[in-house]
């Protein structure tokens, strides 16, 4: 079977863009190939995480992956920060890796410039997450539009590896869908619905309650034009919309179109809010049942004992090949 692999980073609850984007896509993958989900907490603390905080969250998330219906019996499920090994294998990746791929990363260029004080971790984190995927030698990186990028640089060092040292990595593919991988900001629809925003009144969070997430879908930015149709460029607020209503529905755009094609703006929120609310709701029963249950730490210590040995296998190869060793 063909494996698959995705990492969430455990800061602050995730939102809805990241449970169409990454975690919905899981559920369906599954059932296809043998996954690999990790909870990519070393990748959060390129910038700087208050530490309780940050270990909360990390239960948090992996609650709510099994409140969203990841099955643990289906996946395996571990914390990034307990397996010592990718960390080791990024530094040699690092040492096969080029400042001017790392400096012409989309995020960083973004990240940097809003903080001129940024640590080396903001430049390297892609070698780090290369190594969370190579680790494995799996066939696909579930992943949005935005992430894309980090996994090309994967392939290019996977690549520039094997041909130094012979045959040692298996070349990853990005895989993502059509619709809902990338659901924007509800305020500004231009932008990446982000659980950072400054703006949380364009995020929706899986955990807010009923009234709010209606209160924000109804306050959605559209324009007026008054016509409901999927058009990104000229109609941003009103295509995010219908994204998300064919993302929870299993519906196309076009079957979204035809639906709201003589109805009202405010008809289409309302009928987005009611979904979402549906859908959420199921999840944050099931979420509220288990975050403190014995459950969570049985899962991690099974994911990381599977997943440790493999990684150190592929450590141990690494080194040999580049003669580090007695």
């Amino acid at each position: 079977m063909e494996k698959i692999l995705t990492g969430l980073q455990p800061t602050g609850v995730i939102t809805l863009g990241n449970y169409i984007g990454a975690i919905k896509q899981m559920i369906k993958y599954q059932d296809m190939y043998e996954s690999y989900i990790f909870i990519a907490d070393m990748h959060s603390i390129t910038i700087p995480q208050d530490p309780i905080e940050l270990s909360k969250n990390i239960k948090s998330l992996l609650a709510l992956y099994l409140a969203c219906g990841i099955d643990p019996k289906k996946n395996k499920i571990f914390l990034q920060s307990e397996n010592e090994y990718h960390a080791n294998i990024s530094w040699i990746l690092e040492c096969n890796t080029y400042y001017g791929e790392l400096s012409r990363m989309t995020q960083f260029k973004d990240k940097s410039k809003k903080n001129a004080n940024f640590t080396s971790g903001l430049l390297t984190y892609p070698v780090l997450m290369a190594a969370d995927i190579l680790a494995y030698d799996v066939d696909y990186v579930a992943v949005g539009v935005d992430q894309k990028q980090h996994v090309e640089l994967a392939r290019d060092i996977a690549e520039r590896f094997n041909k130094k040292f012979g045959n040692t990595f298996k070349m990853p593919n990005p895989l993502m869908t059509k619709e809902g991988t990338k659901i924007m900001d509800l305020v500004d629809p231009t932008k990446k619905m982000s659980k950072s925003s400054e703006n949380q009144k364009g995020v929706i969070r899986l955990l807010d309650d009923p009234e709010i997430i209606r209160k924000k879908i109804m306050g959605a930015t559209t324009d007026s034009d008054m016509k409901i149709c999927f058009d990104v460029e000229n109609k941003p607020g009103i295509s995010n919309l219908i994204n998300i209503y064919a993302s929870l529905t299993g519906k196309t755009i076009k079957e979204v179109e035809e639906i709201f094609k003589d109805k009202k703006y405010g008809e289409l929120k309302s009928c987005v809010a009611d979904v979402v609310i549906q859908e959420l709701s199921v999840i944050q029963k099931r979420y509220y049942e288990i975050i403190n249950s014995g459950e969570l730490n049985k899962i991690l210590d099974d994911g990381i004992n599977f997943t440790r040995n493999i990684s150190k296998n592929k450590f141990e190869l690494m080194k040999n090949k580049m003669g580090l060793h007695r």
